[in-house]
């Protein structure tokens, strides 16, 4: 039986050095292993090196890899609600982060379990999961951290809200849409949390992943960052927002400036 067709989402910052072997893998693995129809959107987020050239040679030679360019920063989180847009181009439209971390493979047993829910997800804290190159311990303790304080807040149930590897069925795409305003690395939580308030079902699966060297994630910087983020998300959902909006909205606000929200609009075409 054909396999359902797949949109796979890639936002890139400053990924010239990385992006080509992730693209190339992509590309030829699906061609081989996947049955069903299989393109690849590459989001570039406001990229001062040469990555949309990477991007472009990959498109020459493998048509199904497309790119969009953002010529302003957007954050990951703003280049990923910019590409979830495109939703209605496959029956399922997923992610994976730009360096590689989860491999085609990986990212094709979440296929697999698609039928299971609404969005099944990768997962580098269950048993079963293999982790080929582990995070340095900060990093590890500022996750786990992170992971208690999004479970305080949200009470979601959920060991690694911020692997980055996603598979979302195209109608819980849809309804979700004008609820994803994180632009930063919080942005998984966003999804997430709006897909279980809308009533559809997520599933947490083990997964293979490599933590690369290279990595884009300042740590101190990145979780303060993270942290308002959540903490303008429990905001938005809380109770007490609508009887309290005018004083919330413009605390809400606020954070949403600083925190890089997306653009509405971007610049450059789509290939």
């Amino acid at each position: 039986m054909k396999e359902p067709s797949v949109l796979l989402l890639i936002p890139a910052y400053n990924e010239e050095a990385r992006i080509a072997p992730v693209l190339e893998e992509y590309a030829q693995y699906f061609r081989k292993s996947y049955t069903g129809s299989f393109s690849l959107l590459v989001v570039l987020n406001g990229c001062r090196d040469n990555t949309i050239g990477v991007v472009q040679a990959a498109h020459a030679k493998y048509p199904e890899v497309r790119y969009m360019n953002f010529d302003e920063p957007i954050g990951k989180g703003g280049a990923l609600i910019e590409g979830l847009k495109y939703y209605h181009e496959a029956d399922y439209i997923g992610y994976v982060d730009a360096d590689g971390a989860t491999g085609p493979a990986a990212f094709h047993d979440l296929i697999r379990h698609s039928s299971e829910a609404d969005c099944v997800f990768g997962s580098r804290w269950l048993p079963d999961s293999v982790i080929h190159q582990s995070q340095e311990s900060k990093r590890q303790f500022a996750s786990r951290c992170f992971h208690l304080i999004v479970q305080t807040l949200f009470w979601m149930n959920i060991k690694d809200t911020q692997c980055g590897a996603k598979l979302i069925r195209r109608e819980a795409a849809e309804a979700v849409q004008n609820q994803l305003t994180i632009a930063d690395m919080a942005f998984d939580i966003n999804l997430l949390y709006a897909l279980k308030k809308k009533g559809f079902t997520l599933k947490e699966i083990p997964t293979e992943w490599t933590d690369k060297i290279g990595t884009k994630v300042v740590l101190g910087r990145t979780s303060l960052t993270m942290l308002l983020s959540v903490i303008r998300l429990r905001v938005i959902y809380s109770p007490f927002f609508k009887p309290f909006r005018f004083i919330l909205t413009p605390i809400s606000t606020y954070l949403y400036k600083k925190l890089a929200a997306p653009h509405r609009d971007y610049k450059g075409d789509e290939k």
